[in-house]
């Protein structure tokens, strides 16, 4: 195992199940991973690596990312594209005059998101699943990915924006309450509800 880890995640990705399924049926793994286990709790998916180092314990929980799977109703066509019916918009039609809606189809979306216990639970393994969890970003269409981790013990920001590495940066201060972070938060120690 290595000192590799991910400090702080957050994740609004979004991406239609199907394509989930077919990126984890042959992904390509980092060396730490020998496998993927994925398995459906009714409406959450449960992304599990196989551990390739064999010191760690069949009992060690290994990392593994959570998504939420929810259905969607997808249009061939944009709602906002659709034409209104000839004549206009007809309020108070007759039973039976319905206009008729363009084709669609219920799709199930996996959803990864939340914060980095949300997402990504269990240590060991962590960074490697944190890859999985970048290239699952990278072919999801829609949400963010964020994060700060520790690779070979540099810090490391990642940002991945509907599917496209964006750049990011990270500023290191000696004072919590220096920099634009400092306005973030609650002020624990002069707290007046708090005695």
């Amino acid at each position: 195992m290595t000192d590799d880890c991910v400090f702080q995640l957050h994740s609004t990705l979004e991406l239609p199940l199907e394509d989930v399924h077919d990126f984890l049926d042959n992904p390509d793994l980092p060396e730490e991973i020998d496998s993927i286990d994925f398995t459906r709790r009714n409406n959450t998916l449960i992304v599990s690596a196989v551990a390739a180092d064999d010191t760690i314990s069949k009992y060690t929980p290994t990392a593994q990312l959570k998504a939420s799977v929810t259905e969607n109703r997808v249009y061939e066509e944009p709602l906002e594209e659709q034409k209104p019916p000839a004549g206009g918009p007809r309020w108070g039609s007759a039973p039976g005059e319905e206009d008729e809606l363009p084709p669609s189809e219920l799709v199930e979306y996996a959803c990864f998101k939340g914060d980095r216990e949300t997402v990504l639970q269990n240590t060991a393994v962590q960074y490697p699943m944190f890859e999985v969890l970048c290239e699952i970003a990278r072919i999801a269409e829609k949400g963010t990915l964020t994060a700060i981790a520790a690779r070979n013990g540099e810090l490391k920001a990642t940002r991945i924006v509907d599917g496209e590495e964006r750049p990011a940066s990270l500023e290191v201060v000696e004072d919590p309450t220096e920099g634009p972070a400092a306005s973030k938060g609650v002020d624990w120690r002069n707290n007046e509800f708090i005695k």
